[in-house]
């Protein structure tokens, strides 16, 4: 069988779609509430960290790439609410603004969950592996430009439009190298329990303040800011 009689199953935006399917998935079941992203999206240049908070995370292994989100102020402040909310705190123990370290500190920990949730959906159907470094979340007054710290040959830039259930906007970035799975053979994946991932949440979220400050002052320096 020659190789243009086999399907290509995956390409860049199937990729995209798959992460974007994450970040709905995970972020629904943390907060009890509706997120949606366009059914349309962008081809860009270079991918920025930009206003209000922006979190990166790198990914290596079965294929390269960065992915940013980029937060405005209102829409980190109502899924950090409605995450707080829905994991039993009260609301009048909650940060009242967007650059407070509790804030960073539980977008930090549903972006790690948004990791987890797609580096296992890869495992699953693409039948590889990827792996990440832990992604890091800045409250930011300025746009930095990011890269990854790695050559890609064909590299491909998207953008994606995300609108929470409150309409407040939010933006994903991914920057790969351009790159085609083709199934060869029939294989079984195993599902994974949703339910898994809010108590990953309880858990997580206790561990997530440790060291936050640090850590930031850290990667600002690294970013020359």
């Amino acid at each position: 069988m020659s190789e243009k009689d086999y399907p290509v199953v995956f390409g860049v935006e199937d990729i995209l779609r798959s992460l974007c399917d994450s970040v709905v998935k995970v972020l629904h079941l943390a907060t009890t509430s509706r997120i949606a992203y366009s059914g349309m999206i962008q081809r860009i240049s270079r991918t920025c960290l930009k206003p209000d908070i922006g979190c990166f995370v790198l990914f290596d292994g079965g294929f390269s790439g960065l992915v940013v989100i980029n937060f405005s102020a209102a829409s980190a402040m109502e899924l950090y609410e409605r995450y707080m909310l829905n994991m039993g705190m009260s609301k009048d123990g909650l940060a009242r603004n967007f650059t407070a370290d509790d804030v960073g500190n539980a977008m930090g920990e549903l972006m790690n969950q948004i990791v987890g949730e797609f580096t296992r959906k890869v495992s699953q159907s693409l039948q590889t592996h990827i792996t990440q470094n832990q992604p890091k979340m800045l409250a930011l007054t300025k746009q930095v430009a990011l890269s990854i710290d790695t050559h890609l040959d064909q590299p491909e830039s998207r953008r994606v439009t995300f609108q929470t259930g409150g309409g407040n906007i939010f933006y994903l970035e991914m920057a790969i190298d351009r790159t085609e799975f083709i199934k060869l053979n029939e294989f079984e994946t195993e599902e994974i329990d949703p339910d898994a991932l809010l108590e990953q949440a309880a858990s997580g979220n206790e561990a997530a303040s440790a060291g936050g400050q640090e850590d930031q002052d850290e990667l600002l320096k690294s970013l020359g800011m």
